[in-house]
């Protein structure tokens, strides 16, 4: 057994993604090891504590927060680091290459800038040849369209844009990433994990049902063939690492799937898959023990994720 039978794992923006570290916690106990949740966080009180510890740290784009997370891997003995949240991504690739010894499944760091950026990750896209909607400068622009932040996340700021005079209300538009607005649409994630030999270990898509800021509160998992082709292949033209969540628009008018953007991380609806039998958080553990892991093409179509609030209380 590695260490003393303990991995202490530390979630990097981690939260209100209770439900992923009991998975985690679970796949360890099925090893026969304990496995301790720590988050970095930027404030105490949140719902991760009912499970795990709670390290206040920095802002991600703070200048010492590599440095700071380096210190606590030392002071915490921290085996994984899985970031949560996308400014966590870049962060945690960095702590790759200085932490030789610690598990990071994450991408490179040239991969996780390019994927935060929305606008780069675009370019990216169509230089490898892959199918996204078409993309607008404030010149050449067709209505509707979408306008996103090239940083935002979690679906904040997002702007439909429906003629000449509202793209000129636009602040900053270089800020953005503009593109066609397609309003017959279903929107898919697709969890996927890449392992450390850069081989895709398993690729689940589903529907996302429905959203509350940003984030899936209902979502079903879908054995789509063409779009899980299509995933591999994004996947074999981009060296990616670890958890992927790709995320993909169906346009209902031509049956065509058209790739939106990447999150090279866990995404909040992973939970889904993992439960309709897509290993992977025991892709991670096994990963970090050194275990061979196998490709998982078994998953359960038509498995259906809904959620619920539950209360964490705080006394002072």
């Amino acid at each position: 057994m590695i260490g003393n039978g303990k991995i202490v794992v530390l979630m990097l923006g981690g939260a209100r993604r209770v439900s992923m570290g009991e998975l985690l916690i679970d796949s360890g106990k099925r090893l026969g090891y304990d496995v301790e949740i720590l988050s970095y966080e930027l404030e105490e009180c949140v719902p991760i504590a009912a499970i795990g510890g709670v390290i206040i740290g920095r802002k991600w784009r703070d200048t010492d927060v590599v440095e700071h997370l380096v210190e606590t891997v030392k002071r915490y003995a921290v085996n994984i680091i899985l970031p949560f949240v996308d400014g966590a991504i870049a962060v945690a690739s960095e702590c790759k290459r200085l932490l030789p010894d610690v598990f990071i499944p994450v991408s490179e760091e040239d991969i996780a800038t390019a994927m935060f950026d929305k606008a780069l990750a675009a370019n990216l896209f169509a230089e490898k040849d892959i199918a996204i909607p078409s993309t607008y400068s404030v010149d050449d622009c067709k209505f509707p369209a979408i306008a996103k932040p090239r940083l935002g996340s979690a679906s904040k700021g997002i702007k439909v844009i429906n003629d000449a005079k509202e793209l000129v209300q636009l602040q900053n538009p270089t800020e953005y990433l503009i593109q066609e607005y397609i309003a017959h649409r279903e929107e898919y994630t697709v969890d996927c994990y890449v392992s450390k030999e850069r081989k895709t270990m398993c690729v689940v898509p589903r529907l996302r049902i429905d959203i509350a800021g940003g984030e899936v509160t209902r979502t079903k998992t879908c054995k789509i063939t063409s779009l899980i082709e299509m995933s591999r292949q994004v996947l074999d033209k981009i060296s990616f690492e670890g958890p992927i969540t790709l995320q993909f628009l169906h346009n209902l008018d031509n049956d065509e799937y058209l790739l939106m953007e990447i999150n090279p991380r866990l995404g909040g609806g992973v939970v889904c898959s993992i439960h309709a039998g897509a290993p992977i958080a025991d892709y991670i553990i096994n990963e970090y023990l050194g275990n061979d892991i196998r490709e998982c093409e078994d998953w359960k179509d038509n498995t259906l994720m809904t959620r619920y609030q539950k209360e964490v209380i705080f006394y002072e």
